[in-house]
């Protein structure tokens, strides 16, 4: 499936290799978005009020790279993000 985040990693000796993530384009129409504390580390939790599914956690990261390196401790109540543009998120939604 295309739009799964292992679709572009690749397999050794029958394992997948180190997940290759999709780059998110920066867009005029991002909004702003500051982490509330019910989202603390839990990056699947606002996909899934936002997106209604917990399997675009990573798009977070990915569209925050500078400030969010790791996906889990970064992702903190009070840090002030960039949310894509939904067009953008709707590329890699069932």
């Amino acid at each position: 499936m295309s739009q799964s985040p292992y679709y572009r990693t690749g397999i050794i000796d029958d394992y997948l290799d180190i997940l290759d993530l999709p780059t998110l384009p920066a867009s005029d129409n991002d909004e702003y978005y500051t982490i509330e504390s019910k989202f603390n580390y839990r990056p699947d939790l606002l996909s899934h009020e936002l997106y209604g599914t917990t399997r675009l956690w990573w798009i977070f990261q990915r569209r925050n790279m500078n400030e969010i390196k790791d996906p889990i401790r970064d992702f903190k109540a009070g840090l002030t993000i960039r949310l894509p543009d939904r067009t953008i998120v709707s590329r890699y939604m069932r």
